[in-house]
């Protein structure tokens, strides 16, 4: 298996091409977690991967069936509801470890975390419902400083304690809210069984991959991840390809697929859910897909391969879609660009105009 193909498998296990599932939770909880760092593009992620609409991802959003919050390595990821106190008491001693030097520059010390917990949990049983701004602004006033990016850590060591989560949206503004009324505990899974899960869960849905791959996504401790692995490696096909073994599950990945062509949105598990993206992405054109400070752009993927770069512009009733190809495209190729931009002008409920920058 070449790595052209390995690239073709993973649209079929990332569940890109020919996807099995038809409702948002499923996918997200399939996936184990997916990448939420630009929100809006985070719902396509999930659309593209079910043929649902905007308002049916955002829906699953608002009733909690998906929760956004920092898991990880960190960052903001979707996670499904069930999923979420497992995943979170697997990886957060982790997380909360790796900054505490962070932690001690910026003076947070376990009476000021302690306390910015109480005001948060205090705040969020009043309101069900509260903005960050509006947080914020409760623990600033109580002399709490908040500057120097304070408040996103305090706002991060609650998550990591299982306090808060995000809330239903009001507006357009995201809420959080206490994470005990939003989300009923329904699994509880030993720390073996939790890191058996979340391995089987990565290589299941993001295979064909290495084992490096999986520890750069999870974020896991090396000798955890390992363990994970070998808990759940006779469950797992591989294929070499120049001495690197990669780890798959077998009924996602071996059927014959037509790749086609896709508008992969910003922080796609596509894209950046591996530590070695050279099976997709040509190292020349890396730099313009990941800016130097870690922006990973929208991307065209023709055949398995990033292709080009998207833009997308949304006004009232219409989305712009501005197409940049790394190379001169067939007539073929554009057609089906203006096809999978006519799904994501659905996606939207909008009116979708296609136009290609020279």
């Amino acid at each position: 298996m070449d790595l052209k193909e390995i690239a073709t498998k993973r649209l079929a296990g990332q569940q890109i091409q020919n996807s099995a599932y038809r409702s948002a939770r499923e996918v997200v909880a399939y996936m184990g977690a997916m990448q939420a760092q630009d929100f809006a593009m985070s719902k396509w992620a999930v659309g593209l991967r079910c043929s649902q609409t905007l308002e049916q991802v955002e829906a699953a959003i608002d009733k909690g069936e998906i929760i956004r919050t920092h898991l990880l390595r960190p960052t903001w990821h979707l996670v499904a509801a069930e999923d979420l106190h497992w995943i979170l008491e697997l990886t957060a001693p982790q997380l909360l470890s790796s900054m505490n030097s962070r932690h001690r520059q910026l003076e947070l010390d376990a009476k000021i975390i302690n306390k910015s917990n109480d005001i948060i949990v205090n705040a969020l049983a009043d309101k069900e419902y509260l903005t960050r701004e509006e947080l914020v602004k409760e623990i600033s006033d109580s002399g709490i400083a908040v500057d120097a990016n304070r408040s996103s850590h305090l706002l991060f060591l609650a998550e990591q304690e299982a306090l808060i989560c995000s809330g239903r949206s009001i507006g357009n503004k995201t809420t959080y809210a206490l994470l005990s009324r939003r989300v009923e505990r329904k699994r509880t899974l030993t720390r073996e069984e939790a890191l058996a899960e979340l391995t089987l869960r990565y290589f299941k849905s993001h295979g064909p991959a290495t084992l490096q791959d999986f520890i750069w996504w999870s974020g896991l401790l090396i000798t955890d991840a390992k363990k994970g692995f070998e808990m759940v490696k006779k469950d797992l096909d591989s294929v070499v390809n120049d001495e690197e073994t990669y780890w798959f599950a077998e009924e996602h990945t071996l059927n014959k697929i037509n790749p086609g062509l896709h508008l992969i949105p910003a922080f796609d598990e596509f894209i950046i859910s591996y530590k070695d993206r050279r099976a997709m992405l040509n190292e020349r054109h890396q730099q313009k897909v990941i800016s130097k400070n870690g922006i990973f752009w929208p991307v065209v993927v023709v055949d398995g391969q990033v292709a080009g770069l998207w833009r997308r512009t949304i006004k009232k009733d219409k989305v712009h879609v501005e197409v940049d190809f790394f190379k001169r495209v067939s007539k073929q190729v554009k057609k089906e660009t203006e096809e999978k931009a006519r799904e994501f002008g659905k996606f939207l409920s909008k009116q979708v105009n296609v136009a290609y920058k020279e």
